[in-house]
């Protein structure tokens, strides 16, 4: 039999009174820490159905901010698409009467720098003009557009249209790179006088115009050509300087001649990473087949170029006399 102490209780059961206060003390503590965790519990809930309720509003407004990128996205391709169309709509017609006339324009991006015109100053003065706006993009376009427009409209004051040195030289005032948001522009412009025969021309900045001499009286079937390049050596682009001159030069164009006017986009063309096709490479392809128009011109450099657009503006004006 087991003895009992004198409150009666045996040795087991005194033991046990003896861990009760810290069972008891443990039990509590758990207690707590249990509270504590449910209350862990809740504020994660909280937090939990916060985070999801907040997600569903990202979502929402991403959604929202998708559908509006993608409304300017399209406003902008149509803006683009109505400013290319507009640069294109500004280009001259080829001409079938004398002097006639065929071009190709292929702008490396949706809107270019490059563009062109042909008109009559009178009678019997015939201008030609190629002009390269640096860069490209709509800053490029506009400023491109509006020096052709001035120059098809000969709105400038006090300036000899049948003069190239004088048109340049007022351009140049005109339009300086510092107002133009440091962009500025090669040209290269020529006055044909049909009475006489001459060429009178300018450039600055601007590739060489390349002057094909046919005689189809003397040799009808002859296609090989002789050439000549028309242009000013150590020229500056328009806008870069005030106050600059631009040298004038004269040739006399017979009849049969061939006139290609150009931007560097239609011969700088990598062809290996350390080699491009140069000028001369250009000058031969045209010259050694006087029927060569300006759309072979180009399937022959976008030939070099492989997929893909060029690198630069593609334009060329070819003018038949």
């Amino acid at each position: 039999m087991s003895t009992k102490d004198a409150d009666g209780l045996t040795g087991q059961a005194q033991e046990e009174a003896k861990q009760a206060p810290a069972l008891a003390g443990l039990l509590a503590e758990t207690k707590r820490k249990l509270a504590e965790l449910e209350a862990e519990h809740d504020d994660l809930k909280l937090l939990y159905e916060a985070t999801i309720a907040h997600g569903e509003a990202v979502e929402d407004q991403l959604a929202e901010s998708n559908i509006l990128l993608q409304r300017t996205q399209a406003r902008l391709e149509e803006e683009l698409n109505e400013a290319s169309h507009y640069a294109r709509s500004i280009l001259p017609e080829p001409r079938d009467e004398w002097p006639s006339t065929q071009w190709y324009f292929e702008p490396s991006t949706e809107l270019g720098g490059d563009s062109f015109g042909y008109h009559h100053i009178d009678p019997d003065h015939f201008a030609i003009y190629l002009i390269d706006v640096c860069g490209h993009g709509v800053g490029a376009a506009l400023l491109s557009a509006t020096i052709i427009n001035v120059l098809r409209a000969q709105a400038m004051s006090s300036v000899d249209f049948q003069d190239p040195s004088s048109v340049l030289a007022t351009l140049n005032d005109t339009f300086p790179m510092e107002n133009q948001n440091n962009m500025f522009f090669t040209i290269w412009y020529g006055v044909h006088d049909r009475r006489t025969g001459e060429l009178r021309y300018s450039s600055g900045g601007h590739p060489p115009a390349i002057l094909l001499g046919v005689d189809h009286e003397r040799s009808p079937d002859s296609r090989a050509v002789s050439t000549k390049l028309l242009g000013n050596k150590g020229n500056v682009a328009i806008g870069t300087f005030p106050g600059l001159q631009f040298p004038e030069a004269t040739t006399t164009i017979k009849p049969g001649d061939q006139l290609l006017v150009y931007s560097d986009g239609a011969y700088e063309i990598p062809i290996t990473d350390d080699t491009m096709l140069s000028q001369k490479d250009l000058v031969d392809f045209a010259s050694a087949d006087a029927s060569r128009g300006p759309t072979e011109v180009y399937q022959w450099v976008q030939s070099h170029n492989g997929e893909g657009p060029l690198p630069d503006d593609f334009s060329l004006v070819k003018v038949n006399f």
